[in-house]
């Protein structure tokens, strides 16, 4: 890396986060280009679009969640000219969801027969009634129960007893109930809502706007942020393997200069710099805490990355010749009616992995297939990336039969999806705030080092979803994460932060 003058930054991770602390840095003339260390063949991380089926599915994040002015993502990929009329309107923009899925359009239980779509309003009204109350406890020192999984329990078992009606009816209501504590381990990407803290829960902000998908696949955003960048800024399949820091090292070519920071890359090249901006996942930070800082993290943010939660969630693609399903059918809700949210399952994950399963969007968009895209969390989801595409085909056959009451529905033509638990650089899917750690825990992640401040400034920076306390788990986040790290280091220097956000 030939010097240019000017403080050397190198970027660890090509995702949203990494691509955007490259982009703020690269809009000044004054430095020298970052470069950006991604350990696979594309960037984009977590943002993944394939085609298949004829057409694009989201391999990773699907959805713009809050698609308002306010939301840096939808700024961007509206710049970029990435998003239809529909996604841009003002109306769209001012939805107020509340931050809950939609509703189905069509229920199946277990034994073959429908659910009532207005019982499943009725269960999904008391159900984000509950989840909307566990705002109330932002702040509250001494919460009534540790995690959202306890509140929310105790407040329907409260409720249950006073149901009239048969057992079979009371059954059936805590059976939809259950699809929807599944449904929220998905949303927070989760095992179970026992393990995600309840105080901090309400923390989350959610912006305005009806949540849109990207008619050319989310990928789109994330290839012009690097078609944006300098051509020798990117560097491809390399993984880094130890970030030595609190050093003075040297480079051949630049005999006299000592840099606070090195970079140990897998394959053994190595890459002096000044300052380094981390933006892997947590899941890979989990994995690899001991190794990957040299010397090893303070105690403090070395709690604080194990404490945080993480964990998967993914998504299953199912391509059908015709469609068993209705022409305005946009999602189907499965329904298990032996479960309850308030007694402990423990079905061997052997037998049962899909009754985590909460169900199937049917994705518009594709010319002559009918795509269904299902969603699973936890430890079933973990479970599921072990098995091959044919145990996947035909568990998923048997339960679509079981579900709709045909034998002889036709078994889908292909299958396709993700395995985020297994992607070596990811380890999963996004992060959650879990019983036994706080906001404070995702502040002290996204610290830079050396904390005490003493020593060469920021030498180490933090960023990627994880590090956002108010918007964990998204890609806005991750966004904004990356700008905060490449402004932190603009404003060390004493450069202009406020420029036009984002150059291009």
């Amino acid at each position: 890396m030939e010097s240019r003058g000017g403080p050397r930054v190198l970027v660890v991770g090509g995702g949203i986060a990494g691509l955007a602390a490259a982009q703020r840095l690269c809009g000044h003339p004054d430095i020298p280009h970052p470069r950006v260390l991604e350990a696979t063949a594309r960037a984009g991380g977590r943002i993944r679009s394939e085609r298949s089926f004829g057409g694009v599915v989201e391999v990773g994040a699907h959805w713009i969640h809050g698609p308002s002015q306010g939301n840096p993502v939808f700024q961007l990929a509206a710049k970029y000219g990435l998003l239809g009329e529909k996604e841009l309107s003002e109306e769209n923009q001012q939805v107020e969801a509340g931050g809950h899925p939609g509703l189905p359009s069509a229920s199946y239980a277990s034994s073959g027969a429908s659910v009532s779509l207005q019982l499943v309003a009725e269960m999904a009204s008391l159900f984000y009634r509950l989840i909307d109350r566990t705002r109330e406890f932002l702040h509250s020192t001494e919460p009534p129960v540790p995690s959202v999984g306890d509140f929310l329990k105790r407040e329907i078992r409260h409720q249950a007893a006073s149901w009239t009606g048969d057992e079979d009816a009371k059954k059936l209501k805590l059976a939809v109930l259950n699809a929807f504590f599944n449904l929220e381990c998905c949303v927070s990407g989760t095992h179970s809502m026992d393990l995600v803290a309840l105080a901090p829960f309400g923390e989350y902000s959610m912006l305005p706007g009806l949540d849109c998908t990207f008619p050319g696949g989310y990928q789109g955003l994330t290839n012009c942020m690097v078609a944006s960048l300098p051509e020798d800024v990117m560097v491809f399949n390399k993984p880094v393997k130890t970030v030595h820091w609190k050093g003075a090292f040297q480079e051949a070519a630049l005999p006299g200069e000592t840099f606070p920071v090195l970079v140990e890359c897998e394959d053994g090249s190595r890459f002096p710099a000044h300052h380094v901006i981390v933006t892997v996942p947590l899941g890979f930070l989990k994995e690899h805490l001991d190794t990957f800082f040299d010397p090893p993290l303070p105690t403090e943010k070395a709690e604080a990355i194990r404490k945080i939660g993480f964990g998967t969630n993914n998504k299953i693609f199912l391509e059908f010749e015709e469609p068993f399903w209705e022409p305005d059918c946009q999602i189907i809700q499965v329904v298990w009616e032996d479960s309850s949210p308030l007694e402990d399952a423990a079905p061997s994950l052997q037998d049962a992995w899909f009754k985590k399963l909460i169900g199937f969007l049917v994705l518009p968009g594709f010319e002559s297939a009918h795509v269904l895209c299902g969603f699973i969390a936890g430890l079933e989801s973990e479970f599921m990336e072990t098995l091959s595409d044919e145990e996947v085909l035909r568990s998923l056959t048997q339960v679509l039969r079981r579900v709709t009451g045909n034998p002889r529905l036709p078994a889908p033509r292909s299958v396709l999806r993700s395995r985020w638990h297994s992607a070596p650089y990811t380890r999963g899917s996004y992060s959650y705030v879990a019983v036994g750690s706080t906001g404070d825990d995702l502040d002290l992640l996204a610290q830079p080092l050396p904390a005490d401040g003493t020593h060469a400034q920021l030498q180490v920076l933090f960023a990627g979803e994880a590090t956002h306390r108010t918007f964990y788990s998204t890609t806005h986040g991750a966004l904004l994460s990356g700008w905060r790290e490449a402004d932190r280091l603009l404003g060390l220097w004493g450069l202009q932060v406020g420029q036009p956000r984002p150059r291009m």
